[in-house]
């Protein structure tokens, strides 16, 4: 298949020019599109993940774009699912009305907003929420639930909609948002024609250099264009007449930063962790080509190590399922060629996935009770960033003598 189409020939922040990837995942499915059962035997849509950065602004990006309506229009990744990020988003909420104090009728807007989730998050710490989705059925869910929801991408007629129905935003959230967009630049656009002048825009992301130090490549999919350190952020945003004003690490995703942005000469002092950020960057290397090269290593690593477990684990007549069908898990299933064979089933939380396949391996998703039914000897947990919650919950497969595997930052029996 020619994929020419899809091919980013310049930097998604710069417009540099970019060359060659330096970490190849093969061509994989999109990680979100799970196939109904029923269509096992269709082909899927497949395009090359691959990395590649940018010498100019040092932005680590897919070096290919799929269209946003293939993987956004219907999605089914719902936030609300675990216990864990209810707490998260409540938290971010009151960091976001602490910061923006006690200003009455204060609005609040969300980027991709899921299942309203931090929407109403927001209106539970008495801000006037509202949420952006472009996927169908969560907006809808949303708004059944009584969350305010624009069901459309974040672009001019969202904006102008905003304001001519609820004002200026005080405070625009974009959570785990902002690296998905490949015209990002249009985004920050209309973020500053839709801030407030003392109001200020808040991303959370995964960092680049926790995805760098402790391996964890499964945060690269389609979805996820951008793979987002401060250096390149900082300059990205000053381009556009803003600036970072503050960085607050988060424990999401197994490491994730909450970056603070306003419009140039706005009310609030930079806060001396910028700057720390991007001494530590530089003395780390990330703006040079061998880091870099020296991860694609430990990935290659990384697969001769889980498939040597895998197979031994089979030679010995034992079974494998997997817990938790995030789009993490596609990547490391199809990088890793893994199948029915290698693991049985997948278990998840998450109605909406359970009777689907794993994108490209056929692996079946099935709802948790399976493992009461059915109890595997090993469970390797794919959404590894929730082990410490999975493994209290399914708990009781110790006494059966059930053993767990935590694949990253490396393969390892628990």
């Amino acid at each position: 298949m020619n994929y020419d189409e899809y091919k980013r020939k310049t930097c998604r922040y710069c417009e540099t020019p970019l060359g060659t990837a330096f970490l190849d995942l093969g061509a994989q499915p999109l990680a979100n599109n799970l196939p109904g059962i029923e269509n096992a035997r269709k082909p899927e849509f497949r395009c090359p993940l691959a990395l590649v950065k940018c010498p100019e602004c040092h932005l680590v990006q897919l070096t290919h774009s799929v269209p946003a309506n293939l993987m956004f229009d219907e999605y089914l990744y719902v936030s609300s699912t675990t216990q864990t990020f209810r707490t998260h988003f409540a938290e971010y909420a009151r960091d976001v009305r602490e910061r923006i104090g006690q200003k009455p009728g204060a609005l609040a807007v969300d980027i991709g907003s899921n299942d309203g989730l931090l929407v109403s998050s927001y209106e539970k710490e008495g801000l006037r929420g509202v949420g952006v989705e472009p996927a169908k059925n969560l907006a809808a869910d949303a708004n059944a639930r009584g969350v305010t929801t624009l069901n459309r991408y974040f672009g001019e007629e969202a904006v102008a909609e905003i304001i001519a129905r609820y004002g200026k935003a005080d405070a625009i959230s974009a959570n785990n948002v902002f690296a998905h967009i490949d015209d990002i630049r249009s985004v920050l656009q209309n973020v500053r024609e839709l801030l407030a002048d003392d109001g200020f825009f808040v991303i959370e992301f995964a960092y680049l250099v926790t995805m760098l130090e402790k391996m964890y490549f499964d945060m690269v999919y389609h979805e996820h264009v951008c793979y987002i350190g401060v250096t390149a952020l900082d300059l990205f945003t000053t381009r556009f007449g803003m600036e970072i004003f503050d960085i607050k690490p988060v424990d999401t995703h197994g490491g994730s930063l909450r970056v603070f942005i306003q419009k140039k000469g706005g009310p609030r002092a930079r806060a001396g962790v910028v700057g720390r950020y991007l001494a530590d960057e530089k003395q780390k290397g990330c703006c040079e080509d061998r880091v870099y090269g020296e991860f694609a290593e430990r990935v290659l690593g990384f697969r001769s190590e889980l498939n040597g477990m895998l197979d031994g684990i089979k030679k010995e007549g034992k079974s494998v399922c997997g817990y938790g069908a995030p789009a993490k898990a596609t990547t490391i299933v199809n990088f890793c060629g893994l199948t029915p064979r290698e693991i049985e089933f997948i278990v998840d939380d998450n109605p909406l996935k359970q009777g689907r396949l794993v994108p490209g391996a056929g692996i079946p998703i099935v709802p948790s009770a399976r493992l009461q039914d059915v109890p595997p000897d090993y469970v390797l947990i794919f959404a590894w960033n929730f082990a410490p919650e999975i493994m209290k919950k399914i708990g009781f497969l110790r006494d059966r003598g059930v053993r767990f595997i935590v694949p990253l930052p490396r393969p390892v029996l628990v």
